[in-house]
């Protein structure tokens, strides 16, 4: 799954008021857009000229805390912290999901509706932190590098999706079903990840957006070119049930924050950790359901005395991991083909290679009459998320050469 994390389009504001000579944006209240720019600005500052003959200079101001700053209380971040948690979430829901399958029966009863409502509630929390007025401003100014990211999306993941089941041999419900998360959208959490790595964060935020709001369109549109020669697909069908559970939450979100702000300003710290612990009962719940039946089929054929990770399931982890692993690469390496800059390939790479299962779980479960249609996207949200936060780590640890030669003018500072 990709739940709203860390970074939602709308975050805290800013712990300290910008210096006169420090380049930043302008000063109007801070939105997620424009304060993932300030997260992703280098933090290398060169002093300012010493002081020279004559009077000596006055002091340097104090730092300014702002108001909305000091009246933060300490849980928002603890908050964003229990949010980051998402990918120990999904894991130790997992090992319960093959330990104890019934723990998660009731949602899996409720099902497709319970699917459906869970991937609502995670698109209208995104919504409520989607400021669209920071949102038109990126595309303005970044088109080309967006433009190509999203078109990265949407043909790497695919293709892959597509070779990968060929040459592995699936079967055909768990071919469709990797398609079919080859086909989704980039997931919300690919934006912190690509903030732990150094990244650009911004476009990261942006290609995640637009690549949402047009899977309405291209999601069921790769699927039924590519998947179509295993089962019947209904484009129209997926198209309206993606406008329903994606599009809709997120604009409704989007009004509520405009017309509700002084809610909105409540709630959002809550959002990501709600859209968190939502995804990871729907990714687990698919997976408990799948378990069982894919456990009970291989015991039927009687496959003798082999692993059940050995067997089918070891395959389905092993295409899913494939397909990732490749939208990481292949996004990288087209990014770095295109020209653009490490810190532009990163974002590219990551927002490539982590998509958003949880459409591809709920489309498949409506959609499809194979149970085993849902697995690749409900495995995905554990293989994907490990892949993603130790890419993430190691990236962490190597500095952008493009982030090395920015600096930020200090008056009369030392270098920090």
């Amino acid at each position: 799954m990709a739940p709203l994390l860390l970074l939602p389009l709308r975050l805290l504001p800013e712990a300290t008021a910008t210096p006169a000579r420090l380049r930043a944006s302008s000063p109007r209240p801070s939105s997620g857009l424009s304060y993932a720019r300030r997260l992703a600005a280098p933090r290398q500052c060169r002093a300012g000229p010493g002081p020279g003959p004559g009077p000596a200079p006055p002091a340097p101001s104090p730092p300014v805390v702002t108001a909305a700053a000091a009246a933060a209380p300490w849980w928002h971040s603890a908050l964003a912290a229990a949010a980051g948690l998402y990918p120990a979430y999904v894991t130790a829901g997992a090992a319960v999901a093959v330990a104890r399958p019934e723990a998660f029966r009731w949602f899996v009863a409720l099902a497709p509706g319970s699917y459906t409502f869970a991937l609502g509630l995670i698109m209208l929390a995104m919504g409520l932190t989607l400021e669209l007025r920071e949102f038109l401003a990126l595309l303005r100014e970044r088109p080309l590098s967006i433009l190509f990211g999203c078109a990265a999306q949407y043909t790497i993941m695919p293709a892959f999706g597509a070779i990968v089941s060929r040459v592995l041999g699936l079967s055909p419900a768990l071919s469709v079903g990797l398609i079919l998360l080859g086909c989704c959208p980039g997931g919300t959490a690919s934006n912190v990840v690509t903030l732990v790595a150094k990244g650009d964060v911004p476009l990261s935020i942006v290609m995640t957006v637009c690549s949402t709001l047009g899977a309405v369109f291209l999601t069921p549109l790769l699927t039924k070119i590519l998947a179509g020669a295993y089962v019947p697909v209904d484009a129209v069908k997926l198209s309206l049930s993606t406008l329903q559970v994606v599009v809709a939450p997120i604009l409704l979100g989007s009004s509520i924050q405009s017309a509700f702000p002084s809610i909105v300003k409540f709630v959002t710290p809550f959002a990501p950790l709600l859209a968190v612990l939502t995804s990871s009962l729907l990714a687990c719940s698919v997976f408990s359901e799948n378990f069982v039946r894919l456990r009970s089929t291989i015991a039927d054929a009687s496959y003798g005395n082999g692993s059940l990770f050995s067997g089918d399931m070891g395959v389905v982890m092993l295409s899913v991991f494939l397909l990732h692993f490749a939208g990481f690469i292949v996004g990288y390496m087209t990014a770095a083909i295109g020209g653009f800059k490490e810190r532009q390939r990163r974002a590219i790479s990551i927002e490539v290679g982590m998509q958003n299962s949880s459409l591809g779980v709920v489309l498949a479960a409506a959609h499809f009459s194979s149970p085993l249609v849902a697995l690749p996207p409900a495995l995905s949200a554990v293989i994907m998320n490990i892949m993603g936060s130790t890419l993430g780590l190691v990236w962490q640890y190597m500095t952008p050469p493009d982030l090395k030669t920015e600096t930020i003018d200090m008056p009369n500072g030392p270098d920090i």
